[in-house]
């Protein structure tokens, strides 16, 4: 009988290209949850399974928030000024905090995670009013973010984003909010952003072995030679990313379709469920 269970990761892949889309997450946040659940049926072991959930959760995320940054792209959606000064801060924050991850056992990283979605859902419930915004005439003057404060802000939001497997959005979208980007372009920007981060985050967790004093076992020997480079399982990487790819773009739709306080009610709700679903004993 043929092994139909390979089939999980691009529909996992449709489900993030969606949210991605939609609410600029990259949906990592889902995706690591779903990880978790999944990569045991293919040999990961239970001691490598949140690592290598968060370093294939970001690696994906390069095939997810490219379509939708392209998406958003083609609409005008993307800031680039914002997205260039905040990103050195990402790619650095990216090496660091995929670095520090690397040496920490999986469940603490399974707390750290779940209670980052469960704050990041009820900042999300409760948006933040954005700044006024300077009309002229008919038209309305849009802010594009700019200075070195970005830098600084990319570095926290790079970092937080590689320890928890994300591609940054649920910190990008509400900062670019609260200085007064209307939502779509925070989420598209966000994308742009989320590029950035998976890109620096997953080559640091491919590259760098892991620093825990105890030898890797032997059962994660084997799986490396199943997809394994590094903590980062190429199938399950390509298998979300082709679903995403496919998918986003029908995000990247609703999310000019449905209003700002909708998109952060849905961002709310989804983080919360992930947040629940990984402090769950």
């Amino acid at each position: 009988m043929p092994d139909f269970t390979w089939l999980w990761f691009p529909l996992l892949g449709i489900v993030a290209g969606v949210l991605a889309g939609l609410l600029g997450i990259g949906g990592g946040t889902v995706l690591v949850a779903a990880l978790v659940a999944l990569l045991p049926w293919f040999d990961v072991p239970a001691s490598d399974v949140m690592h290598v959930a968060l370093a294939t959760s970001l690696a994906s995320i390069i095939v997810t928030a490219s379509a939708s940054a392209n998406a958003h792209r083609k609409r005008g959606s993307v800031l680039w000024p914002t997205v260039a000064w905040l990103a050195p801060g990402l790619v650095f924050g990216g090496i660091v905090g995929s670095i520090w991850a690397i040496g920490v056992d999986g469940s603490t990283l399974a707390t750290l995670v779940g209670v980052f979605c469960l704050l990041m859902g009820v900042r999300m419930a409760w948006p933040a009013r954005p700044a006024a915004t300077a009309a002229l005439g008919d038209s309305i003057i849009t802010p594009v973010p700019r200075g070195p404060w970005l830098g600084v802000a990319g570095g926290v939001i790079g970092a937080v984003s590689a320890v928890v497997g994300i591609g940054g959005g649920s910190l990008t979208v509400p900062l670019l909010v609260s200085r007064g980007v209307a939502t779509v372009r925070a989420v598209g920007t966000s994308s742009a952003c989320g590029v950035v981060i998976a890109l620096a985050s997953a080559a640091t967790y491919a590259l760098v072995p892991s620093i825990g004093a105890a030898p890797p076992s032997d059962a994660a020997v084997a799986t490396k030679a199943f997809g394994m480079v590094g903590h980062v399982h190429v199938p399950a990487a390509v298998g979300i990313g082709l679903g995403a790819w496919f998918a986003a773009p029908y995000g990247v739709r609703l999310a000019h379709w449905l209003s700002g306080v909708v998109l952060a009610r849905v961002f709310a709700v989804a983080l919360a469920t992930v947040g629940v679903a990984l402090l769950w004993p």
